[in-house]
């Protein structure tokens, strides 16, 4: 992988090969054929059947030869695949078939959603981009993690905290977990924003320094998870688990607002005694 751009084709080659491979033809209803299978999942012959394209053509795909699907192959594709609809969204978009924003990365937080970030206090909320870049936050969430003000601008990243700072590396009780979850995040914003060579730098980055990022990223999973738990080692607090929310303003789409709560009286009040320090 380089700092450059998204090689698309390359990417939904091997994309297309790896779902081909994870589905049981046996849950599809095929029928059993007399020669075994060398390889597991779908023969590209019982993928073109279902998707009513020729084989040479799943082939072609699979050797990324250059092809550009139209929107009705990729829903064919998609639909044989039996892809989630986060696949499906991420197949489109290596298609190019999906309508691209005009709008550039933001890299700066929109004003009144750093307002609101300020303004849901006491719960620790900040602000952040597609490429996990942190915009905003308010004291609650500088007191939960770190004061980002003493972080130059290239670390206020969350995942690179999660992978690369020393304190925030043995926070999450469940560090593989987390990285798995935001992998799938950073796939499908790879995928949305081929252009984005900030996000392709970080990527490389992960993949070159972390093992573990390394390792999941070729799992090529995708998902989008907006909302769930996380345990933390806190050094003062001790151990609490948070619940998370991720909501995405309408007016302006590439900046995610991430609120945490208690999940637990015990939790909260560690969280009081540490927003009460």
């Amino acid at each position: 992988m380089t700092t450059h751009t998204v090689d698309t084709t390359q990417e939904m080659a091997t994309f297309l090969r790896t779902r081909r491979e994870r589905l049981d033809p046996r849950e599809l209803g095929l029928p059993s054929r007399r020669q075994a299978r060398r390889t597991p999942g779908l023969r590209r012959e019982e993928v073109a059947e279902l998707a009513g394209v020729s084989v040479d053509y799943i082939v072609r795909l699979e050797q990324a030869r250059g092809l550009r699907p139209s929107a009705d192959v990729v829903e064919a594709l998609a639909r044989a695949l039996r892809l989630a609809p986060v696949e499906r969204a991420y197949l489109f978009d290596l298609a190019r078939q999906r309508p691209r924003k005009a709008d550039r990365a933001a890299t700066a937080a929109a004003p009144p959603l750093a307002r609101l970030v300020a303004d849901l206090s006491p719960l620790p909320a900040m602000l952040i981009n597609h490429r996990y870049d942190i915009l905003a936050w308010n004291h609650e969430m500088t007191r939960l993690l770190l004061d980002f003000d003493t972080l130059p601008p290239e670390q206020r990243n969350s995942m690179w905290l999660c992978l690369m700072h020393p304190q925030i590396r043995e926070f999450h009780v469940d560090r593989e977990r987390l990285i798995r979850e935001g992998i799938t995040h950073l796939r499908a914003a790879w995928a949305a924003h081929p252009e984005d060579r900030v996000l392709t730098g970080l990527i490389a980055e992960f993949i070159t320094r972390d093992e573990d990022f390394a390792r999941l990223w070729d799992e090529q999973d995708i998902k989008v998870n907006g909302r769930g738990h996380k345990v933390m080692r806190h050094p003062v607090a001790g151990v609490l688990t948070v619940q998370f929310e991720v909501l995405m303003p309408l007016q302006d789409p590439d900046q995610r607002v991430v609120i945490f709560r208690a999940a637990d009286d015990e939790s909260q009040s560690a969280l009081d005694r540490l927003c009460a320090r």
